[in-house]
């Protein structure tokens, strides 16, 4: 009996974290390829805002951060540099700094979506007709599917 537990609960930390694992891998296996640096220097020369990303926000930690400089233009925001990879990673824009998952909550309802970031070195996304940037002041990386704070660089 006592080796029965043992298989048991030898199995279940063996899934768990055969589990834990696919959800940071599968992102960075499905992810497209990075915009390249002529992609990104194009949008750079068309930029109306520039900001940045660091690693040392409040709500960011080992696993969930971003670092690089963003930039902003009238149809696109893009990042030079890296995010911890992870799933279902949403661009916001918003009105205000948030430096953490409690004020990105508080101010998620004045936010604008702006779309899906699916690379983790360098993205571009490209910004709906419906979205004035220069409302905002703001981008922030946030996970959907885990209600997890990533990142946030203000722009203006």
């Amino acid at each position: 009996m006592v080796r029965f537990v043992w298989l048991l609960i030898s199995h279940s930390v063996v899934a768990a974290v055969a589990f834990a694992a696919g959800i940071y891998v599968l992102p960075i296996l499905i992810a497209p390829a990075p915009p390249t640096d002529s992609q990104l220097a194009e949008l750079a020369s068309t930029a109306q805002f520039k900001g940045e990303f660091r690693r040392d926000l409040e709500g960011s930690d080992a696993l969930h951060w971003g670092e690089g400089t963003i930039m902003v233009s009238a149809r696109a925001v893009a990042l030079k540099g890296r995010i911890a990879p992870g799933p279902d990673y949403k661009l916001y824009l918003a009105p205000e700094f948030v430096r953490n998952k409690e004020e990105f909550v508080r101010l998620k309802s004045k936010m604008a979506r702006v779309g899906d970031v699916k690379t983790f070195e360098n993205f571009v996304v490209a910004i709906p007709e419906s979205v004035d940037p220069g409302k905002y002041n703001t981008a922030i990386v946030w996970c959907e599917s885990f209600g997890q704070f990533i990142t946030a660089g203000k722009y203006r």
